[in-house]
């Protein structure tokens, strides 16, 4: 498979590895001091606190360069439309993975409707300057899938053919037939989790303030009842069933898990203040794909 990874940040970064590792023609796109540090070392992954760094050699490169047979875009939510213009111009299908609550028409509308499929990374980590530090698997992140799919729900040979090729590589991928309202319900979680880390400074104030927890495990609520769907996957309906008291002591536990701390909530750059931001436009905008 040809393929252009799109955002070379810990997410497109990894990807690109694991994808070059397996054998495919791989290009990650970069710039500035990005694109100079990954040519000439490459991309740099560490596990958690390891002083181990492994440097897998993708090639990067500053402008895409003629068709792909895929498009990969790991980028922040807030940067999506400046994105856009430039895939216009490429061909490839392209595969939108981040967080996105807007549907698939926004996207459609600019670089064609037939080319766009959605889906969310199941991977994560931070950035240690040039080092990529990922999460440290363990039997529960093995088992959680990266979920792709249609914006119409239907499980065409170009899906099975991208679910396949990322499982040949090694990554759990799965065809999801309803992937925009899972998007808007990992949003409908992630806005109010990610805010009240950010205003508090960090997964570990905000576990040890109950009060915060208890507000954000509120909007949280709040926002699975407005969806007036059922939220997708069907597990995220135990915060509206759960006692509250209960659901406190879950997230302060697991903000304080390696989990957490090893993941994009350690990230309060006002980067992550816009994304989230954006994301939250987008909750109160129409869905406008299934």
């Amino acid at each position: 498979m040809k393929l252009l990874v799109y955002g070379a940040g810990v997410l497109g970064s990894q990807f690109a590895a694991r994808m070059h590792e397996a054998g495919h023609d791989v290009s990650l796109l970069a710039r500035g001091g990005r694109l100079t540090a990954l040519r000439r070392h490459g991309v740099q992954l560490a596990e958690e606190d390891s002083p181990a760094v492994r440097r897998v050699p993708v090639p990067v490169v500053e402008r895409p360069d003629g068709g792909y047979d895929l498009i990969t875009v790991f980028v922040r939510t807030h940067q999506v439309d400046a994105v856009l213009e430039s895939l216009a111009g490429l061909e490839g299908d392209v595969l939108f993975l981040h967080n996105w609550a807007a549907g698939a028409q926004p996207l459609g509308a600019v670089i064609g409707h037939e080319r766009v499929l959605l889906g969310f990374p199941a991977n994560g980590g931070t950035m240690d300057g040039d080092v990529v530090r990922y999460r440290r698997s363990s039997f529960v992140t093995r088992r959680v899938a990266m979920p792709i799919g249609e914006p119409d729900g239907r499980t065409t040979p170009r899906l099975e053919r991208i679910v396949e090729t990322f499982r040949t590589a090694g990554i759990n991928a799965r065809a999801e037939p309803r992937m925009g309202a899972w998007l808007r319900t990992h949003a409908a979680f992630e806005v109010p989790l990610g805010q009240a880390v950010y205003a508090a400074g960090g997964p570990m104030a905000l576990a040890d303030d109950p009060d915060a927890v208890r507000g954000m495990l509120h909007l949280m609520r709040q926002n699975l009842a407005a969806m007036g769907t059922p939220p997708v996957p069907r597990a995220f309906a135990v915060l509206r069933a759960l006692p509250q008291g209960l659901l406190v002591a879950v997230f302060r536990r697991f903000l304080k898990s390696p989990t957490a701390v090893h993941s994009g909530l350690s990230d309060l750059s006002p980067a992550m203040a816009a994304e989230l931001a954006r994301l939250s436009e987008q909750l109160g905008a129409p869905a406008g794909a299934r």
